[in-house]
């Protein structure tokens, strides 16, 4: 029985958080959380906490067990992109984008 966790908005772009997420797919629930925490980028912190919540969800709404779970299924898609402007030479405009990313993780028992 699989089971989800989703993080919406997070505030990171997608293409970093995807560098991460690659690490962790297919792996035992116990290796991808030791890959995450001695992973340097800041946004494994996050991605820590929603694959520790889709084993809490399958651990307490599947009635899974804990030890057979894996990361069946891990994505990232680009969420809404805040636009701001900055000033530059001779009354210029420049487009800030500041990007943010939906996380998808998906567990299951082997």
């Amino acid at each position: 029985m699989e089971t989800k966790a989703i993080s919406k908005y997070m505030k990171v772009s997608p293409q970093k958080a995807r560098l991460v997420v690659d690490l962790i797919r297919g792996k035992k629930i116990e290796d991808a959380l030791a890959i995450l925490s001695f992973n340097a980028k800041a946004v494994s912190r996050d991605i820590t906490k929603v694959v520790k919540s889709a084993v809490a969800n399958a651990e307490n709404n599947a009635k899974a067990d804990v030890d057979k779970l894996y990361v069946k299924t891990a994505f990232v898609d680009p969420g809404p992109v805040m636009k701001r402007t900055q000033s530059k030479a001779m009354g210029r405009g420049a487009m800030i984008r500041k990007r943010s990313s939906h996380v998808t993780i998906v567990v299951d028992e082997k």
